[in-house]
């Protein structure tokens, strides 16, 4: 068989026939570039997400090591920095246990001495000034500078007390060499950092006994970094037992040790769930691409059919017109992608900071790197989309015989029944009849618009589902919460830093107050409570002992109006006989859906608690009269961390009345004090908490409930920004798909059009059958949306409310009842210039148009 080399010829043809269809050629550009900008979008969201969460976890985990070694000595450290799996490891070494300091109440301060890889990997390297080098110089972060009073000048001094072993407290002055921007999604801690040279002055204090009394001065602290971020928990557990030490606590040669959980290839698992979400975004896309650029193709085959017909008869084969439709593709695509990449990733990084503003980052730096794999595997993505939108049409068009494209109509039925009308035709029944000649078309158009419509009542029936109620009670159960600002710091400490009865007096004098009560607590003080042993699991946490091995424990005294909010997980409260000073409440820890932690519940209710303390006046323990207390368990409520504890995770807690827990006690300390004010009224008490805490008594603070309501409805407003965008370019597409699949209807039934006018159409029935056409369409994809709106809302809903503890299920098409008259107007309005288009032509000459 002769060999002949068309190549030129079916580039020429293709080229030609391209330009020939300059409407399809529009409508598919702005097709493919809008899938290749959902794939984009997609991807630079989720790479963006993931660069940022994990910069912005690494700051909260307390800096960017991969693991981290902790407590360690001198000797273990120099016996571990040469393994050969490490690349870089740091050494930071606590200066002291605790920084003392008015100025500083309300953020906690740890002072270190660091190498250089210390200083990058803990976020702390100065952008103003130098290093500190001599043995007074120390660098921190502005916001510990503020709060100091310090200008923004090398060589300001500043003057620090120091908790170091067996709490002696010394005094050091430094002089401030530089500094850096404080984090302000970090908002816990400052780190300050001093000089090699003050370490080599003061080495006698700094020794390491934390193993024996857990006191920090002097503890070397690692983090190291690996080659890559795979497999971290090997290659920690590695670099520890072969370099002669253990990981079992147990062990007199133990290291204690934990990988950085800012690292997402350190906890992310491929679950079940997350691969399907996966791969159900990338097929949502890939399915509404499909849609519009295969129903583009089809139609356009359909329109052409004759001319690949006749190509056919001049000997053009099936491959040859197969590759005349890709090329087309492959040149739509070539115009197409480009423009939706660089659309999709300016869309993508625009919608990162709105994310993320919503999370616990906000106020930070957002950026999104270019990722090349953003781009890449968008285009592989389109292309195949372009490919499998592209190949039922080609293969329609390959196969169609010279005699069957000239009979070719765009009829799919092959079986036509005779209809009888005694009315005569209907303008209704003939836009049905039309509507029915390509019922697939048909369904796909409707699918398309379908599709944003569900999306979009799905995406509002989860912003709606976010539980306000369920969400503030995490973290405030009444309308506003005082107290020391030690508590917010974690470093609260009894009756030293209670909330003062002259801001109680202030608050309860102000308008608009309703009720209130205190939380009393005695934490980490001289009457601190500790438990008998007894009950069950015992050893779930293994710090918090006193030298008895027996453990710490929380005891609050709560008066009426905090008692009254505890949430009862079992049992029931008979407040008269919990006052008679015979029983107690048992504190259970909860989980995010606020199920118990069954590990942190220890008796049965009627079994008997003993508790002690040694109570009095004295400064310390051992100054205090050791004293017990027996109690019968009531009931099991609920240990919230930001409404009713002292936020340390005490492994027991305990809740009794006030008038009982000060039996107990000497020096009661005011931990909290909560209330609750009259609706309307909460601008003005914000005023004044926020003035009195920072101009009348700074060391006092607060939270409100309407505080982080404003943080629950910036997470309302981020889904539905993020879901509305997205809906909008599916819903594009959908009304892409059904204005193309509308004008080529018109365009290829021009003549049709014109036979029927000649036999006594009006241009205005035409028009009401054109309107009835688009109504159909539309109405069809309004009550499929319905349809399937409730069921993929109910479906979806049910899937978040297993993940998302604040979320509870609420019905709603409010999204479709608004939008379904939209399409409306769309499928009346849109007919209308295409058909004054169509009619510039005479009847003469549009039945004449394929007579040759």
């Amino acid at each position: 068989m002769l060999k002949v080399n068309s190549k030129k010829a079916i580039r020429r043809l293709s080229n030609r026939s391209f330009k020939s269809n300059v409407s399809r050629n529009v409508i598919a550009v702005i097709a493919i570039a809008l899938t290749a900008i959902l794939f984009t979008a997609l991807f630079t969201v989720g790479s963006g997400m993931i660069e940022n969460i994990q910069r912005q976890t690494m700051r909260q985990a307390g800096g960017g090591g991969m693991a981290y070694l902790k407590y360690i000595t001198d000797e273990q450290y120099n016996d571990i920095k040469d393994h050969p799996l490490i690349d870089r490891i740091s050494y930071s070494r606590m200066i002291c246990d605790e920084v003392i300091s008015d100025k500083l109440l309300k953020r906690h301060a740890e002072i270190y001495y660091m190498n250089d890889v210390g200083m990058e990997l803990g976020f702390c390297v100065p952008t103003h000034g130098r290093n500190p080098e001599k043995e007074n110089e120390i660098i921190m972060d502005t916001r510990a500078m503020k709060m100091l009073g310090l200008p923004e000048e090398v060589g300001a001094s500043v003057t620090f007390q120091m908790k170091i072993h067996d709490g002696e407290i010394v005094e050091r002055e430094f002089v401030l060499s530089g500094w850096w921007e404080a984090d302000p999604t970090f908002d816990m801690a400052s780190i300050m950092v001093v000089s090699k040279a003050y370490i080599d002055a003061h080495i006698d204090e700094l020794y390491n006994s934390f193993r024996e009394n857990y006191e920090y001065t002097g503890v070397i602290n690692s983090y190291v970094m690996f080659k890559n971020s795979f497999g971290l928990e090997s290659k920690l557990e590695r670099i520890i037992t072969e370099s002669g030490y253990s990981m079992d606590e147990n062990a007199p040669n133990f290291v204690e040790s934990n990988v950085n959980w800012s690292y997402l290839s350190s906890n992310f698992s491929l679950d079940l769930p997350t691969v399907a979400a996966v791969i159900a975004a990338i097929a949502l896309i890939i399915f509404t691409g499909y849609l519009i650029i295969y129903n583009i193709f089809q139609i356009s085959v359909i329109k052409d059919i004759r001319f690949y017909g006749l190509l056919k008869t001049i000997g053009t084969t099936g491959k040859q017109v197969k590759k005349i439709i890709r090329r087309q593709a492959l040149i739509l695509s070539c115009i197409g992608i480009p423009i939706g990449l660089i659309a999709g990733y300016f869309i993508g990084t625009a919608i990162v900071p709105l994310i993320m503003n919503q999370s616990s980052f906000a106020g930070a730096v957002f950026t999104t790197s270019a990722n090349p794999l953003i781009f890449v595997g968008s285009t592989i993505f389109a292309l195949v989309t372009v490919a499998i939108s592209t190949s039922k049409p080609g293969r329609i068009a390959a196969s169609v015989s010279p005699v069957e494209a000239v009979r070719y109509t765009d009829n799919t039925n092959t079986k036509k029944k005779n209809r009888k009308s005694r009315g005569g035709a209907k303008i209704s029944g003939m836009a049905a009849a039309n509507l029915g000649r390509n019922k697939k078309r048909t369904i796909l158009v409707v699918i398309s618009m379908s599709l944003s419509l569900v999306m979009f009542n799905t995406i509002y029936t989860m912003s709606l589902g976010f539980d306000m109620d369920k969400f503030l009670s995490t973290f405030v159960e009444t309308d506003y919460l005082v107290s020391h600002a030690s508590l917010g710091n974690y470093t609260y400490a009894g009756d030293e830093d209670t909330v003062t009865e002259s801001m109680i007096s202030a608050i309860e004098e102000q308008s608009g107050f309703k009720e209130g009560g205190r939380f009393f607590a005695n934490i980490r003080d001289a009457e601190t409570f500790r438990i008998l042993p007894g009950g069950r699991n015992t050893n779930y946490i293994r710090v918090n002992r006193d030298d008895k091995g027996n453990a710490f424990c929380a005891v609050y005294g709560l008066e009426d109006f905090p008692l009254g909010n505890l949430n009862v997980l079992e049992g029931e409260i008979d407040y008269e006989k919990l006052k008679t000073g015979k029983y107690i409440l048992e504190g259970v820890h909860t989980d995010d859906n606020r199920n118990p932690i069954n590990e942190t519940s220890h008796y049965d209710i009627g079994d008997t608690v003993t508790l002690y303390n040694n109570r009095g006046n004295g400064e310390t323990m051992a100054d205090n009269e050791y004293t017990e207390y027996s109690y019968e368990v009531m009931a099991k409520v609920e240990v919230n961390t930001f409404t009713n504890s002292c936020r340390v995770g005490y492994d027991y807690s305990y809740y009794l009345p006030a008038e009982v827990y000060k039996t107990m006690v000497v020096n009661p300390g005011t931990m909290m004090y909560v209330y609750d004010v009259e609706e309307g009224t909460e601008p003005a008490m914000d005023a004044f908490l926020q003035n009195y805490t920072e101009n009348i008594e700074p060391v006092m603070a607060y939270s409100s409930k309407q505080t982080k309501a404003n943080e629950f409805k910036g997470m309302q407003n981020m889904v539905l920004i993020v879901g509305g965008v997205l809906s909008l370019i599916i819903g594009l597409i959908g009304v892409l798909n059904f204005i193309n699949s509308m004008l080529t209807s018109i365009l290829t039934r021009k003549r049709e059009f014109a036979m029927l006018q000649s036999i006594g159409m009006t241009t205005l029935q035409l028009k009401k059958m054109l309107i009835a056409e688009g109504l159909m369409y539309t109405a069809s994809a309004g009550a499929v949306s319905l349809v399937f709106g409730v069921g993929v809302s109910a479906l979806l809903a049910n899937t978040v409310a297993k993940s998302l503890w604040f979320f509870t299920y609420q019905f709603t098409l409010l999204p479709l009842i608004i939008t379904i008259p939209i399409l409306l107007i769309i499928g009346i309005v849109l007919p209308m210039p295409v058909l004054k288009t169509v009619e510039k032509q005479s009847i003469v000459d549009r039945l004449r148009e394929n007579e040759n």
